[in-house]
């Protein structure tokens, strides 16, 4: 009701006393519906209230033989829809109540920063650490590493270990908590802090099979993605020993010499495509690799611009395998064999693909950390009447040690940086290119024992080899 007022006592007012620009706002507030018109209203004298400027007023005789103000003219009705007058609306509302300011920016709080120093600090060893490239195993470092000495390397070598490293946050602030529970408990001995061992006694063994199957579920995830890796470097060691051993390479005639030097080109190119296959894999599951310097040895500079362009740079890689195999001379059925081979690279990459973005269900994590935070909390009220100040210490060893299992199980659960996959690419490709290097001499040589006037050289220690190992002792 006191809208429909409004809107005809806005009729009634004195136009002349508006400037243009007032009498267009006004005229856009006749338009609204009545829950509309006082927004309209309010940002009209808001923001064009220096052009509210009154005409002089004229003497009394002349205003009363002046004629009234003729009316304003009635509004057209506009169809539904975005109209001027809600646009108008929507501008008066938006100048009436600007957007607030960003709020201004807070200065770091000192005491926090100093407390999330130590953690930062572990945390950046740590992802430091994770791209380090591992070694394969050799004799030597399988001797030290079944060396009687080896628990005392272990020791001193402590500190270097990032798994213990990024243990330092909450093994001491739990042993930081156990002081102050000691402390208080010692100030204090009317109001100490203690309670039974049995609910300890009954829930050790709870915690214990949780850390051996929050273990044993990031060894399985890890010993998973070593084998598709081990498909992968053998399906691509299959594929490029069927390419060297392709039948052009081992004729003698003319003809067969000729289809050599027409696929040799493509022949050589297809091998690089599957030795650079390993490597746009591990860079596409390893964070932060080099992917152009990784494949600029292997690939064409044409080849790796397209490569570099792919979004899924292993499946680009596929594709060009494929294709060159449609391109090179061969049977049929050698070719179905070989397209069979780029199954297991589909499947490594899907294999890859799910341990990287799948990880052990999260509220199994949860569960383990929360269950090691409250157990280790408790811990030096527990232990006071029985331990005392020995309660800090034990409360260290315990925290360093539960906690380190948990640790290495969160560290397995993303198999391939512990995977030393420099190092496998590497080994696949010095194993192909030593195999292309003596290809044609064992060819020669093969030929060579095919000869009539070839006479062959027995050597008397043919047979069973003369092993200069001893007999092995049964303990």
């Amino acid at each position: 009701m006191w809208a429909q007022q409004g809107r005809e006592g806005m009729r009634d007012l004195p136009w002349s006393l508006c400037g243009a620009a007032s009498r267009r706002i006004l005229r856009s507030a006749l338009r609204l519906r009545p829950h509309e018109w006082w927004w309209a209203l309010v940002g009209a004298f808001s923001v064009n209230s220096t052009e509210l400027t009154p005409t002089p007023s004229l003497p009394p005789s002349s205003h009363s033989m002046a004629a009234p103000s003729p009316k304003p003219p009635t509004p057209r009705r506009h169809p539904p829809g975005p109209s001027s007058s809600t646009f108008t609306r929507r501008l008066h509302v938006t100048r009436c109540f600007p957007d607030p300011p960003p709020p201004a920016s807070l200065p770091p709080n000192p005491v926090l920063s100093l407390l999330s120093a130590v953690p930062d600090w572990a945390d950046a060893i740590q992802e430091r650490r994770v791209r380090d490239r591992r070694p394969l195993y050799d004799h030597a470092a399988w001797r030290e590493h079944r060396t009687s000495r080896r628990h005392l390397r272990h020791l001193l070598t402590s500190l270097s270990s990032r798994a213990i490293l990024s243990l330092a946050p909450p093994v001491s602030a739990f042993t930081a908590f156990a002081a102050a529970i000691a402390t208080y408990n010692t100030l204090l001995p009317d109001y100490a802090l203690t309670a039974s061992s049995l609910p300890y006694q009954l829930t050790a063994p709870a915690l214990a099979l949780l850390l051996v199957f929050r273990t044993e579920a990031s060894y399985a995830r890890f010993d998973e993605g070593r084998k598709a890796w081990m498909r992968v470097l053998a399906g691509a060691a299959d594929l490029a020993g069927m390419l060297m051993h392709h039948p052009n390479n081992l004729h003698t005639r003319t003809g067969g010499r000729q289809a050599q030097a027409d696929d040799d080109p493509l022949r050589r190119a297809l091998i690089n495509y599957i030795l650079a296959f390993p490597v746009a894999l591990k860079c596409h599951i390893i964070f932060d690799s080099d992917v152009k310097g990784d494949l600029q040895g292997l690939l064409a500079e044409d080849d790796l611009n397209v490569v570099l362009a792919s979004k899924h740079r292993p499946r680009c890689i596929i594709e060009f395998i494929s294709q060159s195999l449609q391109m090179l001379d061969l049977d049929e059925q050698k070719r179905s064999i070989m397209e069979s081979k780029l199954s297991c690279f589909l499947e490594g990459i899907g294999v890859c693909e799910q341990l990287m973005g799948i990880p052990i269900p999260l509220s199994y994590t949860r569960l383990t950390s929360r269950f090691l935070v409250l157990w280790h909390l408790t811990l030096p009220v527990i232990l006071w009447e029985e331990c005392k100040w020995i309660v800090v210490p034990a409360t260290f060893i315990s925290a360093a040690s539960l906690f380190c299992i948990e640790e290495v199980g969160v560290l397995i659960e993303e198999p391939f940086p512990m995977l030393a996959l420099d190092a496998l690419c590497k080994q696949l490709h010095d194993g192909i290119k030593d195999v292309m290097a003596v290809q044609s001499s064992v060819h020669l040589r093969l030929v060579a024992k095919t000869t009539k006037d070839h006479r062959g050289s027995r050597c008397e220690n043919n047979g069973w080899p003369n092993s200069k190992r001893e007999e092995a002792k049964i303990d």
